[in-house]
């Protein structure tokens, strides 16, 4: 079987398209044909040694998948051979193959194809956790997404809706705030061009944001914060602007807000149960449709170094999606 393999911490041209041992389940496990897996945020920064979790080296990156299960562990009875599923990895979904815990598998829909299944589960996980757990988004409540044209902040745009909350969509070019509004933003904000704090204070009627989804960071964050509304919740998920910000404490003494940290990844080890309630009510919107990635490009799995290397670039609107023919 072939896969995408990181030998050693460096850009994505250093990834080697090569052959690897076979893979076999055990007890809980499925062993599932990767028919698509997209690219999310921490993909380009894990073969880089950058994200906050290491991977072991040589290492196959890739979380999220879908596919016909192969073969199946000697426990498992909630899937068979020849099922379409998709689901979760920690890692190995840059391959033909990957191993999939059971349990973080679920059943394809007919009217789901395989790249949408795909792209689904960590973005709209990751902005479920953050606004339903973490920042507890009221019905009613304003919310800007920063960075709101990547996958995971046009999964918050469109949870919005579903949650009730009228949402300010902040994005650095026109055509990317295009999207966020086709995809269900009430307002738009492009920041290279407006004022944040000026805008938000225009566009909420005075007042600051209840709370703000902040994917961008850098010296984004600390208008952000100043954007809040007292007691508002400034949510920190990822970084994409390429620096860590640096704040001072006191804008949250003068707001009597929140900064709140966000990361599915390890919510899923501590609190399983919490984490798999969230995925049902997820799924069920899936099933509906009421949640449907925006897929931006999808290359055959030799060219996945393009597509993180695009991913790296801030071109992307939505989602890559790597494939097996």
């Amino acid at each position: 079987m072939k896969a995408i393999v990181c030998e050693k911490f460096g850009l994505p041209s250093s990834l080697k398209h090569k052959e690897v041992a076979p893979l076999r389940p055990i007890q809980d496990e499925v062993l599932s044909g990767t028919a698509a897996c997209s690219v999310n945020f921490p993909d380009p920064l894990m073969i880089q040694g950058l994200y906050q979790l290491q991977p072991t080296l040589p290492g196959i990156s890739g979380s999220d998948i879908a596919g016909i299960v192969k073969e199946v562990g000697k426990n498992v009875i909630a899937h068979k051979v020849g099922d379409a599923v998709f689901g979760f990895v920690l890692n190995g979904g840059f391959a033909e193959k990957v191993i999939v815990e059971s349990n973080a598998l679920f059943p394809k829909s007919k009217n789901i194809n395989f790249s949408v299944a795909g792209s689904f589960l960590v973005a709209n996980s990751t902005s479920f956790h953050a606004l339903k757990n973490r920042a507890k988004l009221q019905k009613g409540e304003n919310l800007i997404v920063l960075g709101s044209s990547v996958s995971v902040g046009l999964a918050a745009v469109t949870l919005r809706e579903l949650l009730d909350a009228k949402v300010i969509a902040a994005a650095s070019k026109d055509e990317k705030l295009a999207l966020c509004k086709q995809h269900g933003a009430d307002l738009t904000i492009n920041y290279s061009k407006e004022n944040l704090i000026k805008r938000v204070k225009v566009m909420i009627e005075g007042k600051g944001a209840d709370v703000i989804f902040d994917l961008v960071g850098g010296p984004y964050s600390k208008h952000a914060l100043r954007a809040t509304a007292w007691k508002g919740k400034l949510l920190v998920v990822s970084f994409a602007a390429g620096t860590i910000p640096k704040i001072s404490l006191n804008l949250t003494l003068l707001k009597g807000c929140q900064i709140v940290g966000v990361f599915w990844g390890n919510f899923t080890l501590h609190f399983l149960k919490k984490n798999y309630k969230n995925t049902i009510k997820l799924l069920h919107w899936f099933s509906k449709v009421a949640l449907k990635p925006h897929i931006h490009h999808e290359y055959p799995l030799k060219e996945t170094s393009k597509a993180l290397e695009e991913r790296m670039q801030r071109k992307v609107k939505g989602k890559i999606v790597m494939y097996n023919s």
